[in-house]
C-alpha cells in the first residue's frame, strides 16, 4: 500500500504542481507584454490562460500533500525531522500562492479585462514584476521540498549517504 499511495503523491505532485510552477513562472512576462499592448488579444488571451491554469491547478494541488501525510503515515516517518521541514516549507509555498501569486494575478487580469492602466492600486507592470519574484520563491521552495524528499536524511535506502 505505502508503494500505491508514494506513487499517486509522485503522480499528483508532477501533475499538480508542475504546472501551476510553470504557468505562475509565464504569466509575469505575458502579463507584462498583454499590458504594454492591451489591443493585441493574443497576448491578453494568453494572460488570462495561465491566470486560469494557476488558478485551477492549484486547487487540484491539494492533493499532494494529502497523499504526501497518507504516504509519510504508512511508511512510518511522520515524526521525522526531514518531512516536518517538507510539511512547512510546502504550507509557506501554499501561502504565498494563496496569498499572494493568485490574488496578484487577479489584479492584473482585472486591469487587463477593464483595460485600465492601474490595478487596485498597483501598477500592473509593477504587480506583474512583483509576481515574477514571488513565483520564484514559490518555485525555490518546492525545490527545497523535492530535494527533502530524495535525499531523506536518516533514509535507509542508502541515497544521499
Amino acid at each position: 500500500m505505502s508503494a500505491f499511495l508514494l506513487s499517486i503523491h509522485v503522480l499528483a505532485a508532477i501533475l499538480t504542481i508542475g504546472p501551476v510552477a510553470i504557468a505562475a513562472s509565464m504569466f509575469p512576462r505575458f502579463a507584462r507584454l498583454a499590458l504594454a499592448t492591451p489591443d493585441e488579444p493574443g497576448r491578453v488571451a494568453a494572460a488570462l490562460i495561465l491566470h486560469r491554469i494557476t488558478r485551477v491547478y492549484a486547487v487540484i494541488g491539494v492533493l499532494v500533500p494529502v497523499f504526501g501525510l497518507a504516504t509519510a503515515a504508512s511508511i512510518g516517518v511522520l515524526g521525522d525531522l526531514w518531512l516536518i521541514v517538507s510539511m512547512i516549507l510546502t504550507v509557506a509555498a501554499a501561502t504565498i500562492l494563496v496569498a499572494f501569486i493568485l490574488p496578484g494575478q487577479k489584479r492584473v487580469v482585472g486591469a487587463l479585462d477593464r483595460g485600465a492602466p492601474d490595478a487596485g492600486g498597483l501598477v500592473p507592470d509593477g504587480a506583474a514584476r512583483r509576481l515574477g519574484m514571488l513565483t520564484g520563491v514559490f518555485n525555490l521552495l518546492w525545490a527545497i521540498v523535492v530535494v527533502l524528499m530524495i535525499y531523506r536524511p536518516g533514509s535507509t535506502t542508502g541515497v544521499g549517504r
